[in-house]
């Protein structure tokens, strides 16, 4: 296609286009351009994207999509074609999806896509749909923190939903290599800034709102308006006939089942606990163990192979996932027997100490506040808590997370998460000021020191509890990654 058919395919009227090219493919990073390119100078905090406009053309870009009349001139000087979308609101967002939607063909029109949100929950929901549509028969794919996965492969993100140029790029390659259903957790921060907007979606799972990611929203109103968007103006651009599912354990989700004008299908609404509320799904435990879950589903018992309370939320929320996309009860109740552990998510460590080890991605006030009130229900013993904050986010949840492991700890070991350009010891400081002065607590700054502490304070029978991290086999030091395994950590500290 030309730059000018992609246009009218998608509808687009930008402020200035000059010249039209053959576009062979569209990419974000000047290294990845070649003959043919349109180069998306998406506008970045660090660098101007559209200094990288020489090496792209070098590379063999054909056409650009720049957010500067200065970026323009460049690209008149270059001799490439281009458009101009300034970077005012979410405009330049728009004008990149719809440019990929059009190019790519609408990738996910002929897909079952079902998108998982909330605060607490997505990764393990959008994991467990993933199982048990594999299980179901279909070939299924998963996007969101633990990477991008289809059968038989599997790569990292930089981010839980990509931006939007990434993204169309992925969801193009699923479509065309056969996949029949994803599963995409859509964050916040995509919700915001329109990177799955035209993404036709099925059906969508809210699992909870709870304070996170204000160092981006910078209020709780922002949070909770941009993570509405997947039920409401993203369904409204699809072709699809869209069906909600909503938690009515959390308070949004009960606001939100009420609030669905616009939406095709009535919402699902779906809990643990059926109190005096008609729920479509309800999965009621009977046992609960460190590495499994007795169940019913609307009555059908069912076994599902994970362990921790917090989880049967999670096993509810992907439940009421496939009941919106079609699925009978009954056979949701079979299909949870048939999904995995998800890595990172109360991961046990296996031992000969006799002490029971969890590595946990919980990284907000309430994430930990539920994965200790299930560590409690496990175990009558000591609870030894290991968890840090990063750097470069949500200041204000720092000493709301010493709070929340303090009062369910018999000791809490405060150390570095992923630092980024903040001083560590600074932000320790700051977590520390939440700390429970009734509770024993020590600050250790390195994550191996601190985890080997907290491993060698343990008597047999205790639970050692390590947080915030989970999958995540780096630390991020400035702007780089490095090596760093909290598993392997375990393992230096019990040999």
């Amino acid at each position: 296609m030309t730059l000018k058919e992609i246009l009218r395919s998608a509808h687009l009227d930008p402020v200035e286009i000059l010249g039209d090219a053959v576009v062979s493919s569209i990419t974000l990073d000047s290294r990845a351009c070649k003959a043919g390119s349109l180069f998306v100078c998406m506008p970045q905090m660090s660098r101007e994207s559209e200094s990288f406009l020489p090496d792209a053309v070098g590379r063999g870009a054909s056409s650009a999509l720049v957010h500067s009349r200065e970026g323009m001139e460049l690209a008149k000087k270059l001799g490439i074609a281009a458009l101009l979308s300034p970077h005012v609101g979410v405009a330049f967002h728009d004008t990149a999806w719809k440019l990929c939607d059009a190019f790519y063909n609408h990738p996910t029109r002929n897909m079952k896509v079902v998108g998982v949100t909330g605060t607490n929950g997505k990764t393990t929901t959008a994991w467990l749909l993933r199982d048990m549509l594999l299980a179901s028969g279909l070939k299924a794919g998963y996007l969101g923190t633990l990477g991008f996965q289809m059968p038989g492969e599997k790569r990292e993100l930089q981010n839980t939903t990509p931006m939007a140029v990434e993204l169309y790029a992925l969801l193009t390659e699923a479509r065309d290599r056969g996949v029949e259903a994803l599963t995409l957790e859509v964050s916040s921060h995509a919700l915001a800034q329109h990177r799955a907007d035209g993404v036709e979606f099925d059906a969508a799972v809210f699992t909870n709102l709870t304070q996170d990611h204000l160092d981006f929203h910078h209020t709780m109103d922002d949070y909770e308006a941009a993570k509405w968007r997947l039920f409401s103006d993203l369904p409204s651009i699809g072709t699809k006939r869209f069906q909600s599912a909503f938690n009515m354990e959390d308070a949004t989700g009960r606001a939100w089942s009420r609030r669905t004008d616009g939406v095709a299908k009535s919402p699902l609404r779906y809990g643990v606990h059926p109190k005096d509320q008609p729920l479509d799904i309800v999965l009621e435990p009977s046992s609960v163990r460190v590495d499994s879950i007795e169940a019913r589903l609307n009555g059908i018992p069912t076994t599902i192979p994970l362990g921790g309370n917090y989880n049967v939320q999670n096993a509810a929320s992907a439940a009421a996932g496939m009941m919106a996309l079609g699925y009978e009860t009954s056979q949701i109740a079979q299909l949870l027997s048939q999904v995995s552990p998800v890595p990172g998510r109360f991961e046990a460590v296996a031992n000969d100490k006799g002490l029971g080890i969890l590595i946990d991605y919980a990284h907000t006030p309430d994430a930990l506040t539920k994965l200790l009130d299930s560590v409690h229900e496990l175990t009558t013993a000591r609870v030894i808590t290991v968890f840090g904050c990063g750097g470069d986010r949500d200041r204000t949840k720092r000493p709301l997370m010493a709070k929340a492991a303090t009062e369910q700890s018999d000791l809490t070991v405060v150390t570095s998460d992923n630092p980024r350009t903040e001083d560590p010891s600074e932000i320790i400081d700051e977590v520390m000021s939440g700390v429970s002065s009734e509770r024993a607590s020590i600050a250790i700054v390195d994550r191996r020191e601190a985890i080997a502490y907290a491993v060698k304070s343990a008597n047999p029978g205790d639970v050692v509890v390590i947080a915030g991290k989970g999958h995540e086999t780096y630390q991020i030091i400035g702007h780089k990654k490095f090596h760093l395994d909290d598993r392997e950590l375990v393992q230096e500290a019990l040999n």
